[in-house]
């Protein structure tokens, strides 16, 4: 599909892919990427993820999504990465600008006369300010309960089952977790309401959701872009409006074929491995 031809959106915000864990849906990111045309396109945080960075899984459709976004880059979408604790070390980079690419700490939009106030959310989490190795083994073992969930997945279909996911019904079902997603939603909406902005976008806890938050002196609209692990979500910004966006709900999808991209080869991931390296200095 021709990008002109693609569906237009006016703001499109991507959180929580994760590329180079095993967890990551890149095929059925890179889908969604090419059927869309943003004017302007903002990576919530934890794009890459380099506490769990590896030169032996680094498949080619994760590729893809970093050349999909390269595209968009080169056809006039201005981008704004905000970095994450999982890809901390673009921090470094923070207000900087290169052609379309900012990179940045926040993003304050004023859409419609309304400002929106977006950053990836870690800074509001406890585990990760004061126990982050904790926080890392985590991370490893999420990605290898989604590795086994996806085995499990895989015979349940075999016998005409549907499919479950065990990391949501451990979140959904543990208490600690519950109350985790719900202070930091809490907390992130007073800071919004106490700064004056009209609605605070983040990322982190993969819960994609818009609500409205009241508290302090007023209410604020809540939303989280989600994750492309389990929910598969983003946010999408068109004719004065918010809207969740779901890639199982796209029946579009159904029918979209992914050419395979013959002119990634070797050397494109080479150089994608050097640069990690060398900017995270080993994930010092």
């Amino acid at each position: 599909m021709k990008f002109e031809d693609r569906r237009p959106v006016e703001t499109v915000i991507i959180s929580d892919t994760h590329l180079g864990t095993y967890g990551c849906h890149a095929e059925e990111l890179v889908r969604y990427l090419k059927s869309i045309r943003p004017e302007k396109l903002i990576l919530n945080g934890d794009i890459i993820d380099i506490w769990q960075f590896s030169k032996s899984y680094f498949p080619k459709d994760h590729i893809r999504v970093i050349k999909e976004i390269t595209n968009m880059l080169s056809k006039g979408v201005e981008v704004h990465y905000i970095p994450g604790n999982h890809d901390e070390f673009v921090r470094k980079f923070c207000g900087q600008t290169i052609g379309n690419l900012h990179i940045d700490n926040k993003v304050v939009l004023e859409l419609d006369g309304k400002q929106s106030w977006i950053f990836h959310g870690d800074v509001f989490d406890v585990s990760m300010r004061y126990s982050k190795w904790i926080a890392k083994l985590g991370g490893q073992g999420y990605d290898m309960l989604i590795l086994f969930n996806r085995w499990v997945n895989r015979w349940l279909q075999r016998f005409g089952k549907e499919k479950i996911s065990l990391s949501k019904r451990v979140k959904d079902s543990v208490k600690a977790a519950v109350k985790h997603v719900n202070d930091f939603e809490t907390t992130t909406a007073l800071i919004g309401i106490s700064n004056g902005y009209d609605s605070v976008i983040c990322g982190h806890i993969h819960k994609p959701i818009i609500k409205t938050i009241k508290g302090g002196d007023g209410e604020i609209t809540y939303m989280n872009s989600g994750d492309w692990i389990e929910n598969l979500t983003s946010l999408e910004y068109n004719d004065g409006k918010w809207s969740l966006y779901r890639y199982e709900e796209d029946e579009m999808m159904k029918d979209f074929t992914l050419q395979p991209d013959m002119a990634i080869e070797q050397t494109s991931q080479e150089i994608l491995f050097g640069l990690i390296e060398e900017f995270s200095f080993k994930r010092a």
